[in-house]
C-alpha cells in the first residue's frame, strides 16, 4: 500500500517566538497576538495553526484512468496515455474516489456539495508532465465540516479535554509522480507510476494553537480514515510538533511539501515552497461538472448504480471513532480515558470486547489487566495487538481462574509472564505445572497458620494486646510460607479465628 501524503499548508508558513511568553506560535499569513483576543499586551502571542491534509484514496485504479494503483511496482509499469500527458487523452472520473471522498465528508459533518467542479491548478515540476493538477479548488465536493478530537493536558497528561477543529473543505485531486534523485551520476529519473493517483484534501480552519493539539487532531482524523476503509497507509502524527522542535533548538522552518514514509514513521522533503508560486487556476474544460444525488432528488430516469447517493453512502457509515468511545463507557461503565486509549491502540477494542465476551471478570478489572499489563509489554516490546503472544481467550482462561478462586491474584501475574513467552501453554497447564494453584486443603492451611502463629509471639503478643494491624504481618508470613498460594481473605479469617 503507497503511503499518502501530509503536506503542511500555507497558513503554517511562519513561526515566531516570544521569549517573554516563552511560547512558539505557527501563525496563518500574519501572526495574532493574543492581546486581540483578550486585551493583553501586545508583546504577548497566540499560537494559530492550521492543517491541510493529503490521504491517498483506497482505490483499485487511478482517479481519472484506468491504471492500476501498486505500491513497489516497477518504474513506469503502471502508466495510461493520459498519466503521461499524450495529446488527446481525457479523464475519466473514478466513481469510486468520489464515494469515498463523499463517505468521508459525512463522517466529518460536512455538506456535500450536489454539485461540484474541477479546476486546473499549473506548476511545474519534472514529474508532472502534463504541467497542471486536476484538482477542486473552488467547489469542492465537500464543505463546512468539523473534527471532535480529545487532548490530554494537566502535569501528568492524565485529563482529556474535548477540542473542535473546523473543516473548510474536502476536495479531489490527483496525484503527481516521483522524481528519483542519483546524486552519483548527477541525474534525475522519473517514475509515473504514482501520477494519476487518486488524492483527497482535507483543510482545517487554524482553530488550534500547539503542535499538540495538531497531532492529536490529526491522530484522530487517521482513526476515522482506517475506520471509513477509504485512504491507504498511516499520516505523520506529529509534523507540526517537528517544526516547534525545529525552532526551540534554533532551526529554521521550511515552506515545503512533504510525504510520510510509512516504513520509518517520519516525513521527508518533497518539494520547496519557498516562493510565492501563482498557480493561474482556470475551470477544468475535459470534465463536466460532478454531480452527486440524494434520494430526494434521485429521479427515476436515473439509473442508481451509475450515480453516487449521499443517503446510500450514510447507511454505509461504520461505528466512528467518538461513538465508539461513548458506547464503551456507556455498555461497560469504564473511564473515558480509558476508551481513548482502547480505541487509539489498533485493534485494541476488539481485543478487550472478546475477552469480556469470554470471561466472568467485571470489565473494570479485565481493561486494568489489558491497560496496566498488556498494553505496557506491547509497548516495551515495540508490538502490535495483533502481534501479541498472547490470545484473547487465553487472557480470558487467566481471568476466569482468578475470578473463581483457583489462583492468587500474585499468580496470576506468573501466570501472565509464562503466557507471554509464547511457548503454546494454557493458563490451566502453566498453574498446574508451576503448582500456583490455591491450597483448596482448609486442614493444611490451619496447620500452616497455626505454625506461623506459634513461630512469631511478639506479634501474638500485640495482636492480643488490641493491635490487630500486626494481623498483616502473619498473613504475609503464611503467603510466604506458601509461596503465594494460599487466599489472602481465607488466612484472615483462619488467623482472626485462632487469635480471638
Amino acid at each position: 500500500m503507497a503511503p499518502p501524503l501530509v503536506s503542511l499548508c500555507a497558513w503554517c508558513q511562519r513561526a515566531l517566538t516570544n521569549r517573554t511568553a516563552n511560547r512558539l506560535t505557527v501563525v496563518r499569513g500574519s501572526a495574532r497576538s493574543a492581546a486581540a483576543r483578550d486585551g493583553r499586551s501586545k508583546s504577548k502571542w497566540m499560537g494559530v495553526v492550521g492543517l491541510e491534509v493529503h490521504a491517498q484514496l483506497c482505490s483499485n485504479s487511478k482517479l481519472f484512468s484506468g491504471s492500476r494503483v501498486q505500491f513497489s511496482a516497477p518504474p513506469n509499469s503502471l502508466v495510461s496515455f493520459l498519466d503521461a500527458s499524450l495529446p488527446g487523452t481525457l479523464p475519466v472520473l473514478n466513481k469510486h474516489c468520489v464515494e469515498a471522498a463523499v463517505m468521508t465528508g459525512l463522517a466529518l459533518n460536512c455538506t456535500i456539495n450536489k454539485k461540484s467542479k474541477f479546476d486546473r491548478k499549473h506548476y511545474f515540476y519534472a514529474d508532472l508532465p502534463v504541467g497542471y493538477q486536476i484538482t477542486q479548488q473552488r467547489c469542492p465536493v465537500a464543505i463546512n465540516g468539523s473534527l471532535a478530537y480529545s487532548l490530554y493536558v494537566g502535569r501528568n497528561r492524565n485529563h482529556l479535554v474535548p477540542k473542535l477543529v473546523r473543516i473548510r473543505q474536502i476536495q479531489l485531486e490527483q496525484d503527481s509522480g516521483k522524481s528519483l534523485h542519483d546524486d552519483a551520476r548527477t541525474q534525475t529519473l522519473i517514475d509515473l507510476n504514482r501520477a494519476g493517483v487518486g488524492l483527497m484534501e482535507i483543510v482545517m480552519e487554524p482553530d488550534m494553537c500547539c503542535g499538540d493539539e495538531a497531532a492529536a487532531a490529526v491522530r484522530e482524523l487517521q482513526l476515522i480514515l482506517q475506520t471509513l476503509g477509504t485512504c491507504h497507509g498511516n499520516m505523520a502524527d506529529y509534523e507540526i510538533q517537528r517544526q516547534i522542535d525545529i525552532l526551540e533548538n534554533g532551526g529554521k522552518i521550511l515552506n515545503e511539501t512533504r510525504a510520510f514514509d510509512y516504513k520509518t514513521g517520519q516525513t521527508i522533503s518533497m518539494r520547496d515552497k519557498e516562493g510565492k508560486q501563482d498557480y493561474r487556476f482556470m475551470p477544468e474544460p475535459n470534465l463536466p461538472p460532478l454531480v452527486i444525488y440524494d434520494n430526494e432528488n434521485l429521479s427515476t430516469n436515473v439509473n442508481p448504480e451509475q450515480v453516487v447517493n449521499i443517503d446510500h453512502i450514510r447507511e454505509l457509515l461504520p461505528e466512528l471513532p467518538n461513538a465508539k468511545r461513548k458506547r464503551l463507557v456507556e455498555k461497560y461503565n469504564i473511564l473515558a480515558e480509558h476508551s481513548f486509549t482502547l480505541v487509539n491502540e489498533d485493534g485494541l477494542v476488539q481485543f478487550f470486547e472478546t475477552v469480556v465476551e469470554q470471561t466472568e471478570a467485571n470489565p473494570r478489572k479485565v481493561i486494568g489487566w489489558i491497560l496496566n499489563d498488556f498494553l505496557a509489554l506491547l509497548k516495551q516490546n515495540n508490538l502490535r495487538v495483533n502481534q501479541s503472544p498472547i490470545s484473547p481467550s487465553a487472557l480470558s482462561e487467566l481471568l476466569n481462574l482468578l475470578e473463581k478462586g483457583f489462583i492468587s491474584s500474585s499468580a496470576a501475574k506468573q501466570v501472565f509472564a509464562e503466557l507471554w513467552k509464547g511457548e503454546g501453554k494454557s493458563a490451566v497447564q502453566i498453574v498446574e505445572q508451576k503448582e500456583l494453584g490455591l491450597i483448596q486443603d482448609h486442614r493444611k492451611l490451619e496447620q500452616i497458620c497455626q505454625c506461623v502463629i506459634e513461630g512469631h509471639p511478639a506479634e501474638v503478643s500485640e495482636i492480643q494486646q488490641g493491635n490487630w494491624k500486626v494481623l498483616n504481618k502473619l498473613i504475609g508470613q503464611v503467603q510466604r510460607a506458601t509461596h503465594g498460594r494460599a487466599a489472602p481473605t481465607l488466612v484472615k479469617s483462619i488467623l482472626e479465628k485462632k487469635l480471638s
